[in-house]
């Protein structure tokens, strides 16, 4: 499956939700996610523009894989991600298992996320109104679509996008923006 997304910074979070709700798209419960991203024993994943983390939503615990971006206009990359055992002690243990492995803790990414679901066009859309711990607010719109799909899914991302005025787009995954921010003097 492939993640269609693109994320924006300088969002005005009222007027958006009040484009949302006129829209009819549907807040879910906010949530505070905890992203512990791990670097490969074999390969950067900064140069090869990879991304493995295990991803904390309360006791809820998932790893992802996420691949190289595949354009320049938005952030479209495979995504694989599967859901482990619930709990402290099984963050905890996976955690250790990776590094048992010879993958290395990179840092971990913390964010306050509002999530809304809009159906555009044929299409599941999600939209995350993101506080991000050290870095600011960032609205993100995503679609997943199987390979097939992709362009359709892309003209859909791309003409929401338009349509609720975010136009300060950012390529940069929250990790290589936090870790920016830590290398500035």
């Amino acid at each position: 499956m492939l993640e269609v997304e693109m994320k924006f910074t300088n969002v005005d979070f009222p007027h958006l939700e009040r484009q949302l709700a006129e829209g009819g798209a549907h807040e879910q419960t906010a949530r505070n996610d905890a992203d512990h991203y791990f670097n490969a024993p074999d390969r950067d994943f900064a140069r090869t523009d990879e991304a493995l983390r295990m991803r904390r939503i309360g006791t809820a615990n998932f790893v992802t894989y996420k691949g190289p971006k595949r354009d320049a206009q938005t952030k479209t990359r495979t995504e694989i991600e599967v859901p482990i055992a619930e709990g402290d002690e099984a963050a905890v243990n996976f955690a250790q298992l990776l590094q048992h492995l010879g993958y290395r803790p990179v840092a971990v990414v913390r964010k306050r996320r509002r999530v809304f679901h809009w159906k555009r066009n044929g299409f599941d859309l999600e939209v995350c109104l993101d506080d991000v711990e050290g870095l600011g607010r960032f609205a993100e719109l995503e679609i997943q679509a199987p390979e097939e799909q992709l362009e359709a899914a892309r003209t859909v991302l791309l003409q929401t996008a338009a349509s609720l005025g975010l136009t300060h787009s950012e390529r940069r995954s929250y990790l290589e923006l936090l870790l920016s921010t830590r290398s500035c003097p």
